[in-house]
């Protein structure tokens, strides 16, 4: 048996965590959490989404998307509507001030990912990107 220290996902969960040293004081900065800030920002990047598509993009269960979602519809920051070619089906979109507030923000989020691209080097982070996607690849959810 492996020794805990050698185990691939307690590795994974330790890489996030120290990766997520770089973006957490920019986040609370902004009083975003982490999940909060994933929405937007797919959100921005796409049009309009399901919810249950905008859940799988951000890794977050169906449950918490719901109370960010509600919260930011509260804010004025999304937009929820119903899809027109399905009643059942929810859409969401960023609503323009949101879209500037990304904007306004990603600048911030950006120089944090620069301070982890420093630190580990750019050859590195490409290297460790192609070993995780191909990790992903295993899951037999992915495509």
């Amino acid at each position: 048996m492996k020794k805990l220290e050698d185990s691939l996902t307690l590795q994974l969960l330790r890489a996030r965590e120290s990766a997520m040293t770089f973006f957490r004081p920019v986040l609370q900065q902004a009083e975003f959490t982490e999940q909060q800030w994933r929405v937007l920002r797919v959100l921005n990047d796409h049009e309009e989404l399901e919810a249950k598509q905008l859940a799988d993009l951000c890794c977050i269960l169906s449950p918490s998307l719901t109370r960010i979602i509600n919260r930011f519809v509260e804010e004025g920051m999304v937009i929820r509507k119903r899809s027109s070619e399905d009643q059942r089906i929810t859409l969401l979109s960023l609503t323009d001030e949101a879209k500037l507030l990304v904007k306004d923000f990603r600048p911030n989020v950006d120089a944090a990912y620069k301070q982890l691209i420093d630190k580990l080097g750019e050859k590195k982070l490409k290297e460790l990107s192609h070993l995780l996607k191909d990790v992903i690849e295993l899951s037999p959810d992915s495509k």
